[in-house]
């Protein structure tokens, strides 16, 4: 549910901007608002799960994001549609790392984790499927509300298989972590003022005194973070967590990763829809291609060899292979055709991110203890919400400022004027968005070591039947 509402978002975003009246600066706020909010207080999600039971705050966060999300599609301004979606990033942070440690501590055996981990990762990858084509044909035969009302039956049907099928794992009160209120005011706040700041610097410019005053006030709060999560005897982010090697650079990397992927399905969204004139629907088509790459990639190839071969094995030559999809869609025109220009890069991306993401998301709560596997299972998905914040802010400030500067001097009453400039806008962006993945492959390439041990390649040898029935 999580995936679909992202993907299903984006693809009604145009009509969403369009009924509100949203301006073109502040419609990354239907993305962001979510993504920031979701990235923000995932590790304290994570630690409520640890300490008051990964069952209650998995239920308690799919009724709340059933609640935000008819609060969304009932939106009347902009601002109430930002809200909502801040509040269902919000209960999205319960439900994510609850679902991810259930995951982790149910499946200890190499076998079993690496098949169970197949499997997430294709109904991840369905999912996006699933937002792409339920958001074409709910915004083209509907309302652009219905990408939101559509949560509300999913996740109360979610809610009821959780009260009927999941254990109980309540925490008795003697044996509860407290809370580390002062990390998360910090850690949260200084996220918000860097994403804020980014995305400011689109209509102030970089010098800006908000924009950098946001910027500076940001790093210091983290700075901040990092000193009380020091000195506190229960920390919200354990810091051996992420101070080891391999969970710290797979974070790191999905981080990088995904600032890339979120800038590209903002601004292709917008190729297709406003300059090449896909319907939502159409354009929701357009998009399967790469997931479909992602689902093979994942549980074809990525299940397979996850305990055979080292992490980075796998890590490094999908992140290259992002970094060649992005180089592909930066060359793209106008009128560019879609099979021989957005279909390479999309192939390209999923089936590199299909081989990052299933060996991180397994790295993050590999050998974590129990007590702790809400926090580790957090920290890659702040990563890769706060990633997805940071790149929907920094590459639609990016492409927005390119185009800008395109049109400078340029007859801007014309529509194919105005249409080459916003193509100019998302090749730039789609240029640093290259140099972000090839970042991201030497962080991965430097950082992670993970070897698979004995009874994991056994495991890997044994399991080949069952990923393949996955597949």
């Amino acid at each position: 549910m999580i995936v679909l509402d992202i993907t299903i978002v984006n693809i009604a975003l145009p009509s969403a901007q369009r009924d509100l009246g949203i301006s073109t600066g502040d419609r990354q706020w239907v993305v962001t608002a979510y993504t920031l909010a979701f990235g923000g207080l995932l590790l304290l999600g994570g630690r409520l799960g640890d300490l008051f039971g990964r069952k209650r705050t998995f239920m308690i966060g799919l009724l709340g994001f059933a609640t935000a999300s008819a609060l969304g599609g009932a939106a009347q301004s902009p601002g109430m549609l930002f809200f909502a979606r801040a509040l269902q990033g919000a209960f999205g942070a319960l439900l994510a790392p609850s679902a991810l440690g259930l995951l982790s501590t149910t499946f200890t055996n190499p076998r079993e984790r690496a098949t169970a981990f197949g499997i997430f990762g294709a109904i991840a990858g369905g999912g996006s499927a699933i937002g792409f084509i339920a958001g074409g044909l709910l915004t083209e035969y509907l309302d652009w509300r219905w990408c939101l009302f559509v949560n509300v039956p999913i996740a109360l049907a979610a809610a009821v298989g959780a009260y009927v099928l999941l254990h109980r794992d309540h925490i008795a009160k003697g044996k509860r972590i407290p809370l580390d209120l002062p990390g998360a005011a910090l850690g949260c706040g200084g996220l918000l003022a860097i994403v804020y700041g980014t995305s400011e610097a689109e209509s102030r410019g970089w010098s800006d005194w908000l924009v950098l005053g946001c910027l500076i006030l940001g790093v210091l709060l983290e700075v901040g973070f990092v000193l009380v999560e020091r000195r506190s005897s229960h920390p919200l982010l354990p810091l051996h967590v992420v101070r080891d090697r391999n969970r710290g650079g797979a974070a790191l990397s999905v981080g990088l990763a995904v600032i890339g992927l979120f800038g590209l399905f903002l601004f292709l969204t917008y190729y297709l829809q406003a300059v090449k004139g896909y319907s939502p629907l159409l354009t929701g088509v357009a998009f399967l291609p790469m997931t479909a790459a992602i689902i093979f990639s994942s549980t074809g190839v990525a299940a397979r060899l996850m305990n055979r071969v080292p992490s980075r094995a796998l890590m490094v030559p999908g992140l290259l292979l992002g970094a060649g999809g992005m180089a592909w869609l930066s060359q793209m025109k106008v009128d560019s055709p879609y099979a021989a220009m957005v279909l390479p890069g999309e192939l390209l991306l999923g089936l590199g991110m299909g081989l990052v993401f299933m060996p991180a998301m397994s790295l993050a709560t590999l050998g974590v203890a129990p007590r702790e596997t809400g926090a580790a299972a957090a920290t890659i998905n702040t990563a890769q919400q706060v990633g997805g914040s940071i790149g929907t802010a920094l590459l639609n400030t990016i492409a927005a400022s390119a185009t800008t500067a395109y049109l400078v001097g340029k007859d801007v009453t014309s529509k194919a004027v105005r249409d080459a400039g916003a193509v100019h806008g998302y090749s730039v962006a789609a240029l640093v968005a290259f140099g972000i993945f090839l970042l991201a492959a030497v962080v991965a390439f430097t950082m992670v070591n993970h070897r698979p041990g004995e009874a994991e390649k056994e495991a890997g040898a044994g399991s080949e039947a069952e990923v393949r029935a996955t597949a």
